[in-house]
C-alpha cells in the first residue's frame, strides 16, 4: 500500500532540497525520514552522539596499479583518524585513476584526459548524493588533481586537496633518474648512443619508491599550483610520499578542513581570478607543465571565473622562471623541497609584487599571513631556486602561439631551447604510432616540422600525451633542430621544440587537417607565431575536398567524451 505524502512533508522535502549543501547531512540525520537514515548510518559506525557531527567525505585515489597512487592508503587512513579526532565523521570512498606513465604511447593513453572528467563526476556524485558537509580529496597521478579541483568548484562545499606526494629520484651510475629517463633512453638506444647495460640499468632504477613522477611534470605542477591557489597546505606539494611528514601533512589537512566547515569557508571564497593568477605565477616560476594551461581553463570554467588562454600569455610576460627543475633543468621535486619548496618561491614572487598576498587560503589566513615566516630569499649556497637577480629566464616558459594554424591558440614550452624559432618542411602523421614509427626508422631530418594530428579532444579522442615521440627525438639528439606540433597534448616530462593543444583541432576542420607533406611551417616562439606558409587559394581548394574522418569510438565513455568535449582552447571541458 502506497501512502501519499502529506502537504507538510512535501514542504519539508522542498526546503531540504533547496538548502545549502553544507547543511544537508545534518538534515538527513536529524530531520526528514529520520529513522531509516539513522539506521543506514548506524550500519557504517555512527553512534547516538555522531549524528550532530559534520559528515566529511574522503575521496581516496589509492590504487596499486601505479607508483603514483600506490602509497595513498596510509595517507587516507591518517586523514580519517584526524577528522574523527577533530569532531567529524569521515566517510571514505574510492576514486579511479589512470596511470599515464604506463599507458603512454598506447591506445590506453586516450583515457587519461577522459579520466579527469570521470574523477570530477565521481567525486561530485558521491559527495552530493550523500549531502556531505565537506570533502578531503587525496590523489597523486596527473589528472587526480584537476579532476578533484573541478569537483570542488562545482560543489562549493568546504574542501581541501591533499597531494599523495612525489617519488624519490632513481639513480644509475650517479645519474639522477625520473620516469622520463627510460623514455629518452629508447631514443638513445635507437641512435646507438647508449649501451644495453645502461639501458637496462635506467629502466630498472627509474622508479625506486611510491609517489608521482619526480620532476616538475604535470602532477607536481598541479600540486604546486594548488598551494598557490590556497586550496592545499603550504609545503605539502613537494613532500615525498614515503616520508612521515607527508602523512602528518594530510592529517593536519583533515583538522584544517573541520575548521573550514565550522567557518563555512568554501572553495569559491578562496578560488578567484586573483588566486588563479597566483597559481599561474607559480607554474611559470617553477617551469611547470603545458597541461596546466588546459587544466586551469577547466578549473576556471567550473568556478565560473573569466579566464582565457590569453591570460596565460599575460602572466608569462611578467613572471620569470626561478627554478632549475626537470624536464629541461637539473633538479627534481625533492631537491626543491630541501631548499624551501613552493612557499620559498611564492615569498619571492610576493616580494616582487607578482603574487596577491590578500587572497584567502583554506586555513582562514591570507596568503601573505601564511608566508610571513618564510625567508625572503633562498640560501645562496644552493641553485635549485635562483636568486631574483639571476633567474633561469626573464619571462615564463609556456608561450601561447597564434597564427593561421591555431587561431584559437596553442601552447609552446620554450625552456631549454637556445633558439625557439624554426621554419621547415612538414612531415604529416595522422596518429602518434605513425609518428613514432618514422622517428625510430630514422625518417626524420634536422629542420623538419612534424605535424601530429587527429589526436585532439574529439579526434583522438582524449588528447594523448606525446612523451614517446618527443623523448625519442631528444634521445636521438634532435631536440633543438626538429619541431613537433600537434592538436594533442604533451607530458609534463616533455621538452624541446614542441607545440601542443592546437585549436581548432583536425577533427573539426582546423587548418592542421589540411597540411600536406612538404608544406612550409613556421614555429616562432619569439613572435608567438605558428603559421602554415601556403597561399589562401591552395588552402581553399584543399578545404573543399576535406571531410571529417569517422569517429574512432561509437559507444562508451570515449564516445561520450568525444561528443561533449570543448576545444582545447576552452579546457576540453564536457559541460560547456
Amino acid at each position: 500500500m502506497v501512502v501519499a505524502p502529506t502537504r507538510a512533508i512535501c514542504y519539508s522535502l522542498f526546503a531540504f532540497f533547496t538548502m545549502p549543501f553544507n547543511k544537508r547531512s545534518k538534515t538527513i540525520t536529524a530531520g526528514i525520514a529520520r529513522s531509516p537514515n539513522r539506521s543506514m548510518l548506524r550500519a557504517v559506525g555512527f553512534g547516538d552522539d555522531d549524528f550532530e557531527k559534520p559528515i566529511v567525505g574522503i575521496a581516496n585515489g589509492h590504487s596499486t596499479m601505479n607508483p603514483c597512487n600506490a602509497g595513498i592508503q596510509p595517507l587516507a587512513n591518517a586523514a580519517e583518524a584526524a577528522i574523527k579526532a577533530a569532531g567529524g565523521m569521515p566517510q571514505m570512498f574510492g576514486v579511479i585513476t589512470v596511470t599515464d606513465g604506463i599507458s603512454m604511447g598506447t591506445e590506453g593513453m586516450k583515457y587519461s584526459l577522459v579520466s579527469r572528467e570521470v574523477i570530477a563526476d565521481a567525486i561530485e556524485t558521491a559527495t552530493q548524493s550523500q549531502m556531505m558537509d565537506g570533502v578531503l580529496v587525496i590523489g597523486a597521478c596527473d589528472k587526480n588533481m584537476p579532476g578533484g579541483m573541478i569537483a570542488m568548484c562545482r560543489m562549493n562545499i568546504p574542501s581541501i586537496y591533499c597531494y599523495g606526494g612525489t617519488i624519490k629520484p632513481g639513480n644509475w651510475k650517479g645519474q639522477a633518474l625520473t620516469i622520463v629517463s627510460p623514455f629518452e633512453a629508447v631514443g638513445k638506444m635507437a641512435a646507438g648512443n647508449i649501451s644495453q647495460e645502461d639501458f637496462d640499468g635506467i629502466e630498472k632504477n627509474a622508479c625506486p619508491s611510491h609517489g608521482a613522477c619526480g620532476g616538475m611534470y604535470t602532477a607536481n605542477t598541479m600540486s604546486s599550483s594548488f598551494e598557490a591557489l590556497g586550496m592545499s597546505l603550504l609545503g605539502s606539494s613537494s613532500m615525498a610520499n614515503p616520508d612521515k611528514e607527508k602523512a602528518d601533512s594530510v592529517a593536519e589537512s583533515g583538522r584544517v578542513l573541520i575548521e573550514a566547515i565550522k567557518k563555512d569557508l568554501k572553495p569559491l571564497d578562496i578560488i578567484t581570478k586573483k588566486s588563479i593568477e597566483n597559481a599561474v605565477a607559480v607554474i611559470m616560476a617553477t617551469g611547470g607543465s603545458t597541461n596546466a594551461v588546459l587544466h586551469f581553463l577547466a578549473i576556471a570554467h567550473a568556478a565560473n571565473i573569466e579566464w582565457s588562454i590569453d591570460d596565460f600569455e599575460r602572466m608569462r610576460k611578467k613572471v620569470p622562471v626561478l627554478c632549475d627543475l626537470k624536464p629541461s633543468g637539473k633538479y627534481v621535486m625533492t631537491d626543491l623541497h630541501a631548499v624551501g619548496g613552493v612557499p620559498q618561491v611564492m615569498k619571492m614572487l610576493l616580494n616582487k609584487g607578482l603574487l596577491h598576498g590578500d587572497c584567502m587560503t583554506i586555513t582562514g589566513k591570507t596568503m601573505a599571513e601564511e608566508l610571513a615566516n618564510v625567508p625572503d630569499l633562498p640560501a645562496k649556497t644552493q641553485d635549485v631556486i635562483r636568486q631574483p637577480d639571476n633567474p633561469m629566464y626573464e619571462q615564463g616558459h609556456l608561450a601561447i602561439l597564434k597564427g593561421n594554424l591555431a587561431p584559437e591558440g596553442c601552447v609552446a614550452k620554450i625552456t631549454g631551447l637556445k633558439n625557439p624559432v624554426l621554419t621547415g618542411p612538414a612531415k604529416v602523421f595522422n596518429s602518434e604510432p605513425e609518428c613514432m614509427e618514422a622517428i625510430m626508422a630514422d625518417k626524420i631530418n634536422h629542420g623538419d616540422v612534424l605535424v601530429l594530428r587527429y589526436e585532439g579532444p574529439k579526434g583522438g579522442p582524449g588528447m594523448r600525451e606525446m612523451l614517446s615521440p618527443t623523448s625519442a627525438i631528444i634521445g636521438k639528439g634532435m631536440g633543438e633542430t626538429v619541431a613537433l606540433i600537434t592538436d594533442g597534448r604533451f607530458s609534463g616530462g616533455t621538452w624541446g621544440m614542441v607545440v601542443g593543444h592546437i585549436a581548432p583541432e583536425a577533427q573539426v576542420g582546423g587548418l592542421i587537417a589540411l597540411v600536406e607533406n612538404g608544406d612550409s611551417i613556421t614555429v616562432d616562439a619569439k613572435q608567438l607565431l605558428i603559421q602554415l606558409n601556403v597561399d589562401e587559394a591552395t588552402i581553399a581548394a584543399r578545404r573543399a575536398k576535406w571531410t571529417a574522418p569517422p569517429m574512432k569510438y561509437t559507444k562508451g565513455v570515449m564516445y561520450k567524451f568525444a561528443q561533449l568535449a570543448s576545444s582545447a582552447s576552452r579546457g576540453a571541458v564536457t559541460d560547456a
